[in-house]
């Protein structure tokens, strides 16, 4: 098959597939419609799909006897206002095409499809859904079980280059208590939880910048950020409660508890009513610093068999993190540049859809 007709191919899946409404949230997403279709596109291949609830679902497809699973989710961010058309239409625009999930990531998923059909070796896709909730049951249901796979090339927007390394990723929950009364008293300064807060995030800034000469695999420092401050009545009533949300996304070689027990001592004594961890993500390659490295070291040389382009560490979090955790030698590779993701009128170039496609056509052809 040429290159023309193998992008021909990618184009007519990702215009269905982009047509098949998988926001996340709201998470109606069910065993039917894209999953219908994905078993239609994969004859010859042994499809399991499972259901595990919440918007999450994943299609184990299997053709021969692989070692190697190819992963891409679903699933997409809500489209915003700012869309210029419809963002469930693909259109194809010079060399872009555009639509709600084109980059992130239904054009790594397009370009499995077409090279499958293309192709009659062994292969093994994990289609998953519910990776833009924070939520990661599909693949840990996958991991759980004994599935013989020994690698993992996870599909997101890395321009078509192999990465070995990104950050973990962690969300938490601050509520501090205070005090009520008149914002006139003497006590307002230490009775108020939202003073509290305030005092705790310059400390956590501190901490945050403390950490900047940290390094591993061409990252630096630790990306942190307050998402949400909550708390208080008016201007003149002390505020007696108030809720901080944060995250980090720290370096492979960051011990994300040691991390956790650090920016709780940044509160006063006493002014913390609640410390919770929402959701966490390690990071890739997942272990210590000796492991890490050593898994970093065993990807480049799998990055190198199948003779992708590597490229440098990234700071946005994916499951490939999770497959390291669990022992797979993982790395991310996909079509499309991050900048594009959760954008509106989001969009993959024609270019790299047709790399990508081809590169796994060759993959399952060796």
């Amino acid at each position: 098959m040429s290159g023309d007709l193998l992008l021909a191919g990618v184009l007519t899946h990702l215009e269905r597939l982009v047509g098949f409404d998988t926001r996340n949230p709201p998470r109606r997403i069910g065993p039917w419609g894209i999953f219908d279709y994905l078993r239609e596109q994969l004859p010859g291949f042994r499809c399991t799909l499972t259901d595990h609830g919440d918007g999450a679902v994943s299609l184990l497809a299997v053709r021969g006897a692989p070692v190697r699973v190819f992963n891409v989710h679903l699933d997409t961010v809500p489209s915003s206002p700012a869309w210029s058309a419809d963002p469930l239409v693909l259109r194809v625009e010079g060399e872009r095409a555009i639509g709600l999930g084109a980059c992130d990531i239904k054009g790594a998923a397009a370009g499995l499809l077409a090279a499958a059909q293309a192709t009659t070796g062994d292969a093994a896709f994990l289609f998953s859904s519910d990776e833009e909730a924070n939520d990661a049951r599909c693949v840990a249901a996958f991991l759980g079980q004994a599935h013989g796979f020994r690698e993992a090339i996870v599909a997101e927007p890395t321009g078509c280059e192999a990465v070995l390394a990104h950050r973990g990723i962690s969300s938490v929950l601050l509520r501090f208590r205070g005090e009520a009364g008149h914002g006139s008293g003497a006590g307002a300064l230490e009775a108020s939880a939202l003073h509290q807060a305030m005092r705790w995030g310059a400390h956590a800034l501190d901490l945050v910048e403390g950490e900047s000469h940290q390094r591993f695999g061409g990252l630096a420092g630790l990306r942190f950020n307050v998402g949400k401050v909550e708390g208080g009545i008016k201007a003149n009533v002390i505020a007696p409660s108030a809720e901080v949300r944060f995250g980090f996304r720290p370096l492979p070689s960051h011990d994300i508890d040691e991390l956790h027990s650090r920016f709780g001592a940044c509160a006063a004594v006493g002014a913390l009513e609640r410390y919770q961890e929402t959701f966490r993500g390690p990071a890739l390659p997942a272990g210590d610093v000796a492991e890490a490295e050593q898994k970093r070291l065993a990807a480049r040389d799998l990055a190198e068999a199948l003779h992708l382009p590597i490229g440098n560490a990234v700071d946005f979090w994916t499951e490939a993190s999770l497959f390291s955790r669990a022992g797979m030698t993982a790395l991310v590779y996909g079509p499309g540049d991050i900048a594009q993701a959760h954008s509106a009128d989001e969009w993959v170039s024609l270019e790299q859809l047709a790399c990508y496609a081809a590169t796994v056509r060759g993959i399952l052809a060796a």
